[in-house]
């Protein structure tokens, strides 16, 4: 009997343990989806194809991860950087941004989007699932 009360009440446990978690990632993925939503547009690749000629494409990934591969035309400036060096984007041309997938971008957009930027798109499911052109460093 005493048995059998440890183990459910390990199993409550854990049941609560995974409910706190699933609630958190809920959460998570609810609060990115407003920040993004609130600062920018997410544009499908054909939308953001058309458009990236007018606009700032930033790539916010890593230096290396750039040189491996990165959309033609895009300048390298990771996120923690941007956070930095933000001044340097203008304010009346779009800016496009792109990362690994839709992360650094959202805290991009958010954190431009409180420094007075208004132009910001964001590219969807970012750069593992673009299909465009693409440039990578010779070394």
């Amino acid at each position: 009997m005493i048995l059998v009360l440890g183990v459910s009440s390990g199993l409550m446990i854990l049941n609560a343990v995974i409910l706190i978690i699933l609630l958190v990632w809920i959460f998570s993925w609810a609060f990115q989806t407003y920040r993004r939503k609130r600062y920018a547009t997410v544009l499908s690749q054909d939308d953001f194809k058309n458009g990236m000629r007018k606009a700032q494409v930033i790539d916010l990934r890593q230096e290396n991860d750039f040189k491996q591969g990165h959309i033609l035309g895009a300048r390298n400036l990771p996120y923690p950087y941007l956070r930095q060096q933000y001044g340097e984007l203008r304010k009346d041309l779009p800016i496009y941004l792109y990362d690994e997938g839709m992360t650094l971008s959202t805290q991009a957009v958010a954190f431009l989007g409180k420094h007075g930027y208004n132009h910001l798109y964001i590219l969807k499911d970012g750069y593992r699932a673009w299909d465009g052109k693409t440039k990578k460093s010779k070394y």
